[in-house]
């Protein structure tokens, strides 16, 4: 009975997703099919609404429609535009000048906003005429803005890390928090010496010098968007606020800066909140029928049979990493990031977890290792809006995002080796 449930499950779910039902209807109709295999369909039906219902009922979810309105609101107040001069005073003559502008940029858009998303739309719009009329191949300054935009999630404030708290049964958010700070430094750097090598290579454009003087006005002018970050982590490190309360206070004060801004106007608020209820109601219906099937597997025993074959295989924890972060990046390719992240967080944490892994180490590579498969097709939601607005096609810019695709591999590796990397500011903290 148990491997039929298995073979449901798995297979419903495929073909779901092989039809072209979306990812939280696949989970949810796979779930439902599954528990039918052993109770009738009343009961079957009653049990997957009541999972989900209770999958939602967490204090620390309401942070992520905060934090999405929160980027919402810097993406339309004109914070992009200020980090971005920043950064390019940052960056002076350094080769491919723009380039490092889109990851430096898109790393402090990410630790403000949290979302891959309005790094990678506000960053190519902004940036991608201006790499075009600068000489830059157009594939190649969207290869680096959809890459880059994906250290907004390991870089805090990120809704991914706080999908991942829940699924762990309660890992400290705070220190998710702290934690991801060098790995998303680490992951920008590498993509940095990654475009400066195909720079030299291709004979790009550097940037433009710039004086100091500029460099202090673009700092200035971005303090008050760069304070947000003390504001929130400073606050959550400090045990001030919970990461929920410091949610909130992000959206007041990125309310409150886009007005005075003046790029924002009261008229357009009906519009900014709609687009954040319309984004926050598919990351929770992913995250309700994501719970509802890692429900029916614990049910199954899926996660204990799982474990108990990947500890028969080897008990050495960089073999067991190494199996773990080939299947993950194997999923990220054909499934989004929240529900690969509460699907496979209860099935692969117990076993790194018994071989001595820190819950927020392995939380901190698994995130980084899904920010993959989002650059990559079929269902990369970054690839899709990365090349949207480049206005290209995703063949064009395949050839040129594998150099960045090794980068963040090797990131990966070095974090997965080193787990430092990720604890370092945690212990430090006492987080």
């Amino acid at each position: 009975m148990e491997t039929l449930s298995i073979l449901v499950l798995v297979i419903s779910f495929l073909f779901f997703l092989g039809i072209g039902v979306p990812v939280a209807w696949s989970l949810g109709l796979s779930s439902l099919l599954t528990l039918l295999v052993t109770v009738s369909a009343l009961p079957a039906a009653t049990t997957i609404a009541q999972r989900m219902g209770t999958g939602l009922d967490s204090f620390s979810l309401l942070a992520i429609p905060f934090f999405i309105l929160a980027g919402e609101l810097m993406n339309r107040g004109g914070i992009a535009n200020r980090l971005i001069e920043f950064a390019k005073a940052l960056t002076g003559r350094l080769p491919g000048g723009l380039l490092h502008v889109n990851v430096i940029a898109a790393m402090l858009m990410g630790a403000i906003a949290g979302s891959a998303v309005a790094a990678a739309s506000s960053m190519g719009g902004i940036l991608g005429k201006r790499m075009e009329k600068e000489g830059y191949p157009k594939e190649l300054g969207a290869a680096v803005n959809i890459t880059s935009s994906t250290t907004g999630l390991i870089i805090p404030p990120s809704n991914v890390l706080i999908v991942y708290s829940l699924a762990s049964g309660g890992v400290s958010v705070a220190a998710l928090f702290v934690a991801g700070y060098v790995p998303g430094l680490l992951v920008g750097l590498m993509l940095m010496i990654t475009a400066a090598v195909l720079v030299k290579i291709k004979k790009l454009p550097s940037g433009e010098s710039s004086s100091f003087r500029h460099l202090l006005s673009t700092f200035w002018k971005a303090i008050p968007s760069l304070f947000l970050l003390i504001v929130v982590i400073g606050g959550i490190v400090a045990g001030v606020f919970t990461a929920t309360e410091a949610s909130a206070i992000a959206v007041l004060y990125a309310l409150g800066l886009s007005l005075i801004y003046r790029e924002l106007k009261v008229s357009q608020l009906p519009s900014v909140l709609l687009k954040s209820a319309e984004t926050t109601a598919v990351v929770m219906l992913l995250i309700a029928t994501s719970m509802a099937m890692s429900w029916v597997m614990s049910a199954e025993e899926i996660p204990q049979q799982i474990a108990n074959s990947l500890l028969s295989l080897s008990d050495n924890i960089v073999v067991i990493l190494i199996m773990i972060n080939l299947i993950l990046l194997f999923v990220g390719v054909f499934m989004d990031m929240t529900p690969a992240v509460l699907i496979f967080t209860p099935i692969f944490l117990p076993v790194v977890t018994k071989l001595g892994v820190d819950p927020v180490h392995f939380g901190i590579m698994m995130v980084l290792n899904l920010c993959i498969g989002l650059c990559t097709p079929p269902v990369g939601s970054i690839l899709f809006i990365g090349v949207g607005v480049a206005q290209t096609s995703i063949q064009k810019v395949l050839k040129p995002l594998l150099p960045f695709f090794f980068a963040m591999i090797l990131a990966l590796i070095l974090i997965m080796l080193f787990p430092q990397i990720s604890l370092w500011l945690p212990e430090l903290f006492g987080v």
